[in-house]
């Protein structure tokens, strides 16, 4: 297989992916909003989740263009696949598919290598993570995505993922829908231990004095770029809900 010279990303996380892989000199064109690693800012914009500019994917003649399942519309997909253009789809909903993810990436841009050692760092910290809190107390969390509506995930999101590794429990996990709304009566019913927001300074808390986790200073503000983003830096994040999730366990006791 002749490796892509010429790629373009339809989401940040898919960028940051790229660039973990070794492929990042092959970036011809990006998603809004792909700002990790710094160099991916002066490469050509090309849309954002909502829209995508068909033209300009166009004009930069990609041999390899990489889209996101669930964020991308299908019909924007179809389109550039109507074009003659090469495109891989991805939707990582585990933490287990990032370094998959890496290594794919890195065979279609001939860059394994990379890609490989990139894919073994993360599983070893992922294990290191495993062994720590596998056998932790359980912990009842709500993630919050937005405030206006409320907005959460599903336990088929990544994020959900992230939260059982450190012992959480999504308290909204049977949801049907990935990133639900939610009504404010449903979240006072869960009455989750805790609270991760993605929303920095959030006043709709004081709204919440009811709930056990903002009444004993549980709710916990994690960087979402972090989290809801599904590449290397994850692991970060992951590192911060842990952490957060350890504290609630020793204010319990």
């Amino acid at each position: 297989m002749t490796p892509a010279r010429r790629i373009v990303t339809l989401a940040p996380f898919i960028t940051e992916l790229v660039y973990a892989a070794g492929a990042g000199p092959e970036l011809a064109g990006v998603s809004a909003y792909s700002d990790y690693p710094q160099q991916a800012a002066s490469i050509m914009r090309v849309g954002d989740a909502t829209h995508i500019d068909l033209e300009r994917i166009a004009a930069l003649r990609p041999d390899l263009v990489l889209a996101w399942e669930s964020g991308n519309h299908v019909r924007d997909v179809a389109k550039l696949e109507a074009l003659g253009i090469s495109i891989f789809v991805m939707e990582p909903t585990k933490l287990s598919d990032i370094p998959r993810l890496l290594r794919r990436v890195g065979m279609l841009a001939g860059t394994s290598d990379i890609a490989e050692v990139a894919a073994r760092k993360f599983e070893s910290k992922l294990a290191v993570l495993t062994k720590q809190y596998s056998t932790k107390r359980p912990v009842r969390v709500f993630y919050e995505v937005w405030n206006a509506p409320l907005m959460t995930v599903n336990g088929a999101h990544v994020i959900s993922s992230v939260l059982r590794l450190c012992g959480g429990v999504n308290v909204f996990a049977a949801s049907r829908v990935l990133t639900p709304v939610i009504s404010p009566e449903s979240l006072v019913a869960a009455d989750p231990d805790a609270i991760i927001s993605s929303v920095a300074r959030d006043s709709v808390w004081q709204r919440f004095a009811m709930l056990d986790a903002v009444r004993n200073h549980r709710v916990f503000f994690v960087p979402p770029e972090l989290l809801e983003r599904q590449s290397p830096r994850i692991l970060e994040g992951a590192s911060e809900v842990c952490s957060k999730l350890d504290q609630v366990r020793r204010a319990r006791k």
